[in-house]
């Protein structure tokens, strides 16, 4: 789609050239099962080796605390209830009203077996105020889960403050950093996480690949059985090529992540200032604590599905919020009524998030686009003029 100006990051990157590279040796001629105790599984074990250290390099972490699973959402269902059923007892888990789907999707797994979850509100930026974490925190609490930052509204949360606020109660702190990792630095030892969920795709590595680093002496209960693949925490043949492209993916970001800002955020602001411009047009998320390269807006009389269906004919992606959720299960993101939006603003959410391939001249581009498209949605809106009546 060469002619297509991709402002649909946050959902999956495109592989970067040397992660396809990578990969192609183990999809035609090292594809042997990497626990095959023969010289047909030398390759593949070796090459997963140096993806789980690739990875956990981007991390900070140690090898051995990597675990490969198929996304990030198995990551968040592995450790919100791998860790929450280990937890001896403690029955309570601490969460945002702005995680991710497969986070609280794993929670109202786990009330379904006595566990209980405490939601903490959010500011009309989208952050947890640390303070409102430890008061949550009681002799129950076996787990606490805030994201690094929201793919949807681009809100980076304090986690450093949160993480010394869990290590000192003893209770496990898990971070859902798939919309972060290789967009922020993120060191799990200054930042005091017990668990972190990732995502290849969000690296520019092929989908279907996923990892979750497990920090030692954490205990977790295998959501799969059967193998003792992944040290016994994750059961069944792994995905040798796409862990592979998962692991380039992770050392090409991690060279690239201290220049990334300079370039970013300039086409950002490109963006960004061209659409405060229209009528309506209203930021979500917080103004500096935010994803590089992410523009997220709530659109008066403009639905957001409707916007971005609009824009994908006249040659731009972008998105409504997470595409894990079913398009028809929520006309209003539920994280964006979190910000104190009403149902009708929150319609009208969509997000832009940048990648490396994108130029000056795309974001220019989308920049007169943008506009004639929420203006040709307003013309046909019964509601529109009655609005502007309104603010007159």
């Amino acid at each position: 789609m060469p002619s297509l100006i991709y402002l649909d990051a946050i959902s999956a990157m495109p592989p970067y050239p040397e992660v396809v590279a990578a990969m192609q040796p183990f999809l035609t001629e090292a594809w042997g099962n990497p626990m095959s105790p023969h010289v047909a599984g030398d390759r593949p074990r070796a090459a997963m080796d140096q993806a789980r250290a690739e990875v956990a390099a981007l991390i900070g972490a140690d090898p051995r605390e990597i675990i490969f699973t198929a996304s990030g959402s198995e990551a968040n269902n592995l450790a919100v209830q791998g860790i929450a059923s280990a937890a001896r007892g403690r029955r309570q888990i601490i969460v945002s009203a702005v995680e991710h789907p497969s986070v609280l999707s794993s929670c109202r797994a786990l009330e379904a077996h006595g566990f209980r979850t405490v939601m903490l509100p959010v500011d009309s930026h989208g952050r947890v105020d640390p303070a409102e974490v430890q008061s949550a925190i009681t002799k129950e609490t076996g787990l606490v889960s805030i994201q690094a930052a929201s793919g949807e509204i681009g809100t980076r949360q304090a986690i450093a403050e949160i993480g010394a606020i869990t290590r000192r109660a003893g209770v496990t702190f898990h971070v859902d950093a798939v919309a972060a990792a290789g967009r922020m630095p993120l060191d799990v030892a200054s930042l005091q996480v017990d668990a972190v969920s990732l995502s290849s795709n969000q690296l520019g590595g092929p989908s279907g690949v996923g990892a979750l680093y497990l920090r030692r002496g954490i205990r977790l209960a295998p959501l799969i059985h059967g193998g003792t693949q992944e040290r016994g925490r994750r059961a069944g043949l792994e995905a040798v090529p796409g862990i592979v492209g998962m692991g380039a993916a992770a050392r090409l970001v991690a060279a690239r992540l201290p220049g990334q800002q300079s370039w970013l955020e300039p086409l950002r602001l490109q963006l960004f200032n061209a659409l405060r411009r229209v009528d309506g047009c209203r930021l979500t998320g917080h103004p500096t604590e935010r994803l590089p390269g992410h523009v997220s807006l709530v659109i008066e009389c403009v639905e957001g599905e409707a916007l971005v269906m609009a824009l994908s004919r006249d040659g731009i992606a972008a998105a409504t919020g997470v595409t894990c959720r079913d398009r028809t299960a929520w006309k209003a993101s539920p994280t964006v009524m979190a910000l104190g939006f009403d149902q009708g603003l929150a319609q009208g959410a969509v997000v832009f998030s940048l990648w490396p391939g994108n130029t000056a001249e795309e974001i220019g581009r989308a920049a007169d686009i943008i506009p004639r498209c929420i203006a040709r949605l307003r013309a046909l809106s019964p509601i529109y003029p009655l609005a502007q009546g309104t603010h007159q």
